[in-house]
C-alpha cells in the first residue's frame, strides 16, 4: 500500500503543477503557518504534524491529505458530521486534511483555508473540497475532478461562488445581457414594427455607426429626427455604416454593397424614422441611445469571446416563436465555441475557416485565443487580416457576422456571403486552412437531397482543409450513428480519407429549446483513418452547465472544473474510467458514440458486493415465500391440484 500512497502523493503533485499552484510537502514554507502545524501532531500530542502538502494561492490557503485506497476517502460520524477522532484523522484522506485546515485556521492569520481530501488515482479518484474557517467551522462543497479552480485565476471566482454564495461578474453580466435583449426586443417591436429577420439587423448597423464616433464620423445627437430627404436620422446612420465599411477596408464592393443593402431598412423605413409621440424623438435615435449606453460598449471592449450580438439575436427569435429552426440555424452557445477551440489546441499560427460561420461565434472565440499567444502587434494584425476566413449563405445572418468581426477591428473580415456546398473543396484549400470549426444547418438532409445531411458538411469541410488541419464539429447525435444509407456512404468516404480523432456528446440542453441531443466530433484531415487508430469517446453531458428559469443555460459553479477535466483526458494527462471516456477503434458501421462503445471498468467496493449479496438474499427469500424455490434447487414447478 505504501507503493500505491506514493504514486497518489505523485499524481496530486503533478496536478498543482499543471494548475500552476505553488505547494510545499510536509509542512509549509510560509513561516507562520509552519509554526501553527509545529503543534498540530494528528494524535493530540502536541508535537508537529504535516499534511501532504500545503499551498497559498493569494490569500488563500490550501490543505491537502491522499489516500490511495478511495474506500480510505471520507469517515463521518453518526449524526453526519466529519469524524475527528485520532484514528479517523489519521486514516481519512478528508478528516485529516479537515484537521490540519481547522488547526491552520485557528492558529494563524490565515482565515480562508480550503481543505482538500484526495483518494485513489489518475484514472479512479474521488476529490473533495471544504472550506474551514476558524468561527463558522466549516461547508463541505460538491466533490471536484481538479484542481484548475484553486489556480490564481480562478480561486476568488470559486470562493465567490461556492462559498458566499453570490454571483460571479460574469454571471451578472449575462442577466443583464438578457434584460437588456428582453427590453430592447420590445422597444422594436412596439416603436418599430419591425419583421423578426429585421431586427437584428438594425441592431447590427446601428452599432457599425456607433464605431464611428472615435472617428468624429457619427454622433449620436445628430440624430435630430430632420424629415429632409438625405438627412434624415436613417440618412445619417447609413452614412456612418459607409465610413465604417470603408474604413475597415471591407472589399470587393460587392460585398459592401450586399452588406449595405442588408442595412437598408435603416433608411428606408418611414415608422423608424418619423419623431414618435410618446418618445418624442425617432425610434432610431432612441435605439440608437439604448445601445450605446447598453450594449456597445460592452461589446467594443469585450475581452471574451462572448458573441453579444448572437446572443441578442437568440433572444430576439425566441421571443418571436423560433430560433431559426425553419432554416436550419442552430447558433452555438459561447463555451461551446471556446470548447471546440481548445480541442483542436487553435494557435496564433493557425488560420480558421468556418464554411457556415452564422453570426461568428467561432471566428470570434477562435481570434480571441489566437490573440492571448500572439507575439507582436504585428502579429495579431495578421491574425485578424489573413487568418480568419467564413462563408455564411444567408445574407442576413452574413450582415451580423460581418459587424460582429468588425466590431472587434477584424476590418478586412474575410467572410463570404455564399452556398459552401457549391464550392470546389480545392478552390478552398488554397485559403490553407489549418483548423476548421462547424456548426452545420441541422436536419436539411433528406433521401431525395443528401448533400445536406450534416455529414455532407462535414466531408465537404475536411476536403477543404490541409493536410493535417484539424477539425472540430458539432452535430446532432444521429449523424454518428448513420441512420440512412447515405450518410452510412459519408462515413465511409471520411475514414477512408480522413482521421477520426474522437466524439464527445454533450449536454442535452446545449442548444437550449431547440431539441437537439449534439456532440462534437474532431478530425484530421487529409490522413487517411488507420484501422488500429484509437479514438476516444466521451460522455460530456454532465458539464456543468445548467438551465434556470427565465434566463436559460448559464455556468454552474462545476463548469470550469469539468472542462478541465476533459481537456486534461483527451490530451492524456490524466486518465478517467470508462463511464467518462472509452478508448477504442472506429469502424464504420459502428455507432460513433460513448454509448455505443461503454463498459463498466470500475473495480466493486466492499459496499457493492454487500448490496449485491443482500439483494440475491432478499429475491431468494421472496421467491421461497412463493413457493418457486425449484429455481434454486433445480426441481420442477409445484402444481396445485
Amino acid at each position: 500500500m505504501a507503493r500505491e500512497e506514493v504514486k497518489t502523493d505523485l499524481w496530486v503533485a503533478e496536478q498543482l503543477k499543471e494548475h500552476q499552484i505553488p505547494f510545499s510537502p510536509q509542512g509549509s514554507d510560509v513561516k507562520e503557518i509552519a509554526a501553527a502545524l509545529a503543534s498540530a501532531s494528528k494524535r493530540g500530542t502536541g508535537n508537529a504534524g504535516y499534511p501532504e502538502y500545503v499551498a497559498v494561492v493569494n490569500d488563500f490557503v490550501l490543505v491537502i491529505e491522499d489516500k490511495a485506497d478511495t474506500e480510505k476517502h471520507c469517515k463521518l460520524t453518526d449524526t453526519g458530521l466529519f469524524d475527528t477522532s485520532v484514528k479517523a484523522v489519521t486514516d481519512y484522506a478528508v478528516n485529516g486534511a479537515f484537521f490540519y485546515a481547522k488547526h491552520i485556521a485557528q492558529n494563524s492569520s490565515f482565515k480562508k483555508v480550503f481543505a482538500i481530501g484526495v483518494s485513489g488515482n489518475a484514472k479512479h479518484h474521488r476529490i473533495t473540497p471544504i472550506y474551514v474557517d476558524d468561527r463558522e467551522g466549516y461547508m463541505e462543497l460538491e466533490p471536484i475532478e481538479s484542481f484548475t479552480m484553486f489556480s490564481q485565476m480562478n480561486i476568488y471566482e470559486y470562493y465567490l461562488r461556492n462559498v458566499l454564495k453570490e454571483e460571479t461578474d460574469t454571471e451578472k453580466t449575462t442577466a443583464q445581457i438578457l434584460k437588456d435583449a428582453t427590453e430592447l426586443h420590445e422597444y422594436l417591436r412596439t416603436y418599430g414594427t419591425l419583421k423578426d429577420q429585421d431586427k437584428p439587423l438594425v441592431v447590427s448597423g446601428i452599432l457599425l455607426a456607433l464605431d464611428e464616433i472615435e472617428f468624429g464620423g457619427f454622433n449620436v445627437a445628430s440624430l435630430t429626427g430632420d424629415q429632409t430627404p438625405g438627412m434624415r436620422d436613417g440618412d445619417k446612420l447609413i452614412n456612418a455604416i459607409k465610413g465604417r465599411l470603408t474604413r475597415s477596408n471591407v472589399g470587393p464592393e460587392v460585398k459592401k454593397d450586399k452588406l449595405l443593402a442588408e442595412f437598408s431598412i435603416i433608411s428606408n423605413s418611414f415608422r423608424l424614422n418619423e419623431i414618435n409621440a410618446t418618445l418624442g424623438k425617432t425610434p432610431l435615435r432612441f435605439f440608437t441611445e439604448f445601445l450605446y449606453d447598453r450594449v456597445f460598449k460592452n461589446i467594443k471592449y469585450q475581452k471574451t469571446s462572448e458573441d453579444f450580438i448572437g446572443r441578442f439575436y437568440g433572444e430576439f427569435m425566441s421571443y418571436s416563436g423560433g430560433d431559426g429552426q425553419t432554416l436550419g440555424i442552430v447558433l452555438t452557445p459561447a463555451h461551446i465555441c471556446d470548447l471546440m477551440c481548445d480541442l483542436v489546441n487553435v494557435q496564433s499560427n493557425d488560420c480558421v475557416f468556418d464554411p457556415t460561420c452564422g453570426t461568428g461565434g467561432f471566428l470570434i472565440a477562435a481570434m480571441h485565443r489566437m490573440l492571448e499567444s500572439a507575439d507582436s502587434d504585428t502579429q495579431r494584425k495578421t491574425i485578424k487580416k489573413q487568418q480568419l476566413h467564413g462563408f455564411e449563405l444567408q445574407s442576413n445572418m452574413f450582415a451580423i457576422a460581418c459587424t460582429n468581426m468588425i466590431l472587434r477591428r477584424d476590418g478586412n473580415s474575410n467572410l463570404e456571403c455564399c452556398d459552401f456546398l457549391a464550392k470546389n473543396p480545392a478552390q478552398v484549400q488554397l485559403k490553407g486552412a489549418t483548423v476548421g470549426l462547424m456548426n452545420p444547418p441541422y436536419s436539411q438532409g433528406t433521401k431525395a437531397d443528401p448533400s445536406q445531411y450534416e455529414l455532407s458538411f462535414v466531408e465537404h469541410l475536411l476536403d477543404s482543409l490541409t493536410t493535417g488541419a484539424r477539425c472540430a464539429v458539432i452535430v446532432p447525435q444521429s449523424s454518428m450513428t448513420g441512420k440512412t444509407k447515405d450518410e452510412q456512404k459519408f462515413k465511409e468516404s471520411i475514414l477512408k480519407h480522413h482521421t477520426l480523432e474522437g466524439v464527445i456528446t454533450c449536454n442535452t440542453d446545449t442548444f437550449y429549446g431547440v431539441g437537439t441531443n449534439p456532440v462534437i466530433a474532431v478530425f484530421t484531415a487529409h490522413e487517411p483513418h488507420p484501422a488500429v487508430k484509437v479514438c476516444k469517446f466521451i460522455d460530456f453531458r454532465d458539464d456543468g452547465y445548467e438551465v434556470r428559469a427565465h434566463v436559460g443555460l448559464v455556468e454552474g459553479d462545476s463548469a470550469k472544473d469539468k472542462k478541465q477535466h476533459l481537456i486534461d483526458v483527451w490530451y492524456g494527462r490524466t486518465e478517467a474510467p470508462s463511464k467518462f471516456c472509452v478508448e477504442s477503434t472506429a469502424q464504420v458501421d459502428d455507432e460513433w458514440l460513448h454509448s455505443f462503445y461503454y463498459f463498466n471498468d470500475e473495480i466493486p467496493t466492499e459496499a457493492d458486493f454487500e448490496k449485491a449479496v443482500g439483494d440475491y438474499l432478499s429475491f431468494e427469500f421472496s421467491m421461497v415465500m412463493q413457493n418457486r424455490e425449484y429455481l434454486f434447487t433445480g426441481g420442477e414447478p409445484h402444481v396445485e391440484d
